[in-house]
């Protein structure tokens, strides 16, 4: 698994967390900033990530801004992506079992380094059912390619 990480200046913290968490885990990943303590556009990080995803240069992405809201919004308007924005571990499991979700955001301002790395692990270990869930995805991602 390859994966691209990204934060907002509200997300350093954890995005660090979370590097060092796949660092101990093995897996691969790509590191889109960003670096500073002042203020950035979230947009700038997570279309990006999202990008990456869609194209396959990765399978999966992780984006932290301060409250979440921000990088998932931008992250689901590139087509094919299924960001997930999640603050607790049941739901972690539940959005790749149920959602096969392809991107987690989460936020630094609303969980701490210790809870965010458990949800990471979960998302990052937790495989897609398929079954009745591949269906509703499946109607999702037909929607996608309708022009309106």
């Amino acid at each position: 698994m390859k994966v691209a990480i990204a934060s907002d200046h509200g997300g350093i913290t954890i995005r660090k967390e979370i590097i060092s968490l796949m660092d101990e885990m093995n897996i691969e990943y790509i590191d889109l900033g960003c670096e500073c303590e002042a203020s950035v556009d979230y947009p700038d990080y997570a279309i990006p990530v999202a990008e990456k995803v869609v194209t396959g240069e990765v399978n999966r992405g992780i984006l932290i801004c301060g409250t979440g809201i921000g990088m998932s919004i931008a992250a689901n308007k590139v087509k094919g992506v299924r960001c997930a924005l999640v603050h607790d571990m049941f739901s972690a499991k539940a959005t790749r079992e149920h959602n096969d979700s392809n991107i987690l955001a989460m936020g630094e301002r609303v969980i701490g380094p210790g809870l965010a790395r458990d949800i990471a692990k979960i998302w990052l270990t937790t495989s897609f059912e398929g079954g009745r869930h591949a269906n509703r995805v499946n109607k999702v991602a037909a929607y996608e390619k309708i022009s309106i």
